[in-house]
């Protein structure tokens, strides 16, 4: 079976979803990131798949649910930690961010299903990618390829089709980047604990 990777930054108010904070606190902020990050990591549990690792740049903290190996990401760009979590895989693997609390079972386990696919590809409405899975992991898919630009995702995609891959894609879901985003993203998935929070925080700034 396969393994699902989950990287992620510890919810910490002011090192993550900074841009939020042109409508919330650093603190309100984080805690619209642990909460995104919680109904990522319910949806990896709820996967049936060999493995799921949180790649993790900070501490655990009381948030990680029994069931998820840690493993701290390595040191460079974003290409290279992403390069570094699929070698974690020793197989197939679907790795995903923490920034869709919107995700379900039924979507991982598409992106796990490679019986007709070398690779799966689930782009963002930024122009990132929100999951990209491996059949079989290579480094050299992901080294160099831009980050965090409006074209990531085009590039990445580019690459995986230029080795000769057989590539699929996976629904475009919304990064949960800033406050637009953050509204879509509750609107979208209202049974989350995202969706709860951003409800409650939005009724008290009113």
């Amino acid at each position: 079976m396969s393994t699902l990777l989950v990287i992620a930054k510890s919810p910490v108010a002011g090192r993550v979803k900074t841009r939020l904070t042109t409508r919330f606190t650093p603190e309100q902020a984080a805690g619209l990131a642990r909460a995104a990050l919680e109904d990522t990591l319910a949806a990896v549990l709820a996967t049936p798949v060999r493995r799921r690792v949180l790649v993790l740049d900070g501490p655990p903290g009381p948030w990680l649910p029994a069931g998820i190996e840690v493993v701290a990401q390595c040191a460079g760009g974003l290409d290279a930690r992403l390069a570094a979590a699929f070698a974690l895989a020793g197989g197939p693997a679907l790795l995903i961010g923490m920034d869709t609390p919107q995700v379900t079972p039924a979507l991982l386990l598409a992106g796990l299903d490679f019986g007709g696919a070398d690779a799966w590809f689930g782009p963002a409405d930024d122009g990132g990618f929100w999951s990209l899975g491996l059949a079989e992991p290579d480094p050299a898919l992901l080294l160099g390829v831009p980050m965090s630009v409006p074209h990531t995702g085009t590039a990445q995609r580019g690459r995986l089709t230029a080795s000769g891959r057989v590539v699929r894609d996976l629904p475009g879901l919304c990064d949960v980047d800033t406050p637009a985003d953050a509204a879509r993203v509750a609107a979208s998935a209202p049974g989350t604990r995202f969706a709860a929070l951003h409800r409650c925080l939005c009724a008290v700034r009113r």
